[in-house]
């Protein structure tokens, strides 16, 4: 498992340095947009069926990152300026999801 060795903000994109020297360039909008935590993107009920939150009603400090927060040795919690700070991504997620040519699925 790839894990991040340095994370900043630049311009509108979130920049990760993974320890196998990999750079991903994570758009901020997208990330949100993406946001694991079962309000965003649901979570299976007692049978199986997918539950989801409100309709996520996006403002422009919704894509502005105030800072993140690592949790364990497993996962970065972005936190965001409309006080959104559910989602936790797990390295290997946020691995998953980089959207450069190289990590993208052919």
């Amino acid at each position: 498992m790839a894990r991040p060795t340095s994370w900043q903000v630049l311009g509108t994109e979130l920049v990760v340095v993974w320890d196998d020297g990999h750079e991903s360039y994570y758009p901020l909008e997208a990330l949100r947009r993406a946001c694991p935590c079962a309000g965003c993107s649901g979570e299976p009920d007692l049978f199986g069926r997918m539950a989801y939150g409100p309709e996520q009603r996006y403002v422009a400090s919704s894509f502005q990152l105030v800072n993140i927060t690592p949790i364990g040795n497993y996962a970065l919690q972005p936190n965001w300026a409309d006080g959104h700070t559910y989602g936790i991504w797990t390295f290997d997620r946020l691995r998953a999801n980089c959207p450069c040519e190289e990590c993208r699925p052919s």
